[in-house]
């Protein structure tokens, strides 16, 4: 017969016991949820009310023709100087991306030109322009732009290398939405919820696609693994609004 002396030394046991297993589940519980978490959590490039973040091309701070206006960041073009507003130019990110999905709405003005680049090596002294290296998704006006008669120039084309299909984008003064995929060779550009572009990076077809297009002499230019996004000034009123990346 057990008596209570006998079950007190296995009731303290099983209370120990239960006690470590809670702690082993709940230190594997936090672990869980801290692993990989920041690569899966979306992070805002824009905070929608002022330029943290981004940087002129080979500059320290963003020129004062971007303005924060109504949680869009505006591209103000009516003071020109030659073909861009003065004190302008393409801005870039502070960080590098490599495999990631970047989200962004953009509005363009009529006839306006524009674009959203990727993998840009921040090297003015080396590279000139941030197109010197990174390839281009196409915003435009097609109704007005005269890029728009270009094959492969059009709103959503990775400029001057694939054309996109089908064509999705809206007139000038409409938000469109665009998703850009880079995960492990793969691009991919969705526009309006709406696949339009895919294609693999670097391998041998897309080497054959930069040399037949007006990249081919630029050293550098689609090589490059990871790199800055780009916001280009093209001298041309445009919007861009709910700029968010998930590093894959």
């Amino acid at each position: 017969m057990t008596t209570l002396r006998h079950l007190l030394p296995l009731l303290v046991l099983g209370a120990l016991g239960a006690c470590q297993s809670s702690t082993h589940q709940t230190s594997m519980t936090a672990n869980e949820k801290s692993s990989g978490s920041a690569s899966e959590a979306w992070q805002p490039l824009f905070d929608g009310k002022t330029t943290q973040g981004w940087h002129t091309y080979g500059q320290a701070k963003v020129g004062k023709a971007w303005k924060v206006e109504n949680g869009t960041l505006h591209l103000d073009a009516a003071h020109k100087q030659d073909w861009q507003p003065g004190d302008g130019g393409d801005i870039v990110t502070a960080e590098s991306y490599g495999n990631f999905h970047l989200k962004l709405d953009w509005k363009i003005a009529a006839n306006g030109n524009s674009g959203i680049i990727l993998f840009v090596q921040d090297e003015p002294t080396k590279y000139p322009n941030t197109w010197s290296t990174g390839p281009e998704v196409q915003v435009l006006d097609n109704a007005g732009h005269p890029d728009a008669k270009i094959h492969k120039h059009r709103a959503g084309d990775l400029y001057d290398l694939i054309a996109s299909n089908p064509e999705t984008s809206k007139p000038a003064g409409e938000w469109n939405q665009v998703e850009i995929i880079s995960n492990n060779g793969r691009l991919d550009i969705i526009q309006n919820g709406t696949k339009v572009v895919s294609t693999t990076l670097w391998d041998d077809n897309w080497k054959k696609m930069v040399a037949g297009s007006k990249f081919k002499d630029m050293a550098g230019f689609g090589a490059f693994k990871s790199g800055k996004i780009a916001l280009q000034d093209h001298g041309d009123d445009v919007w861009y609004r709910n700029i968010m990346i998930k590093r894959l």
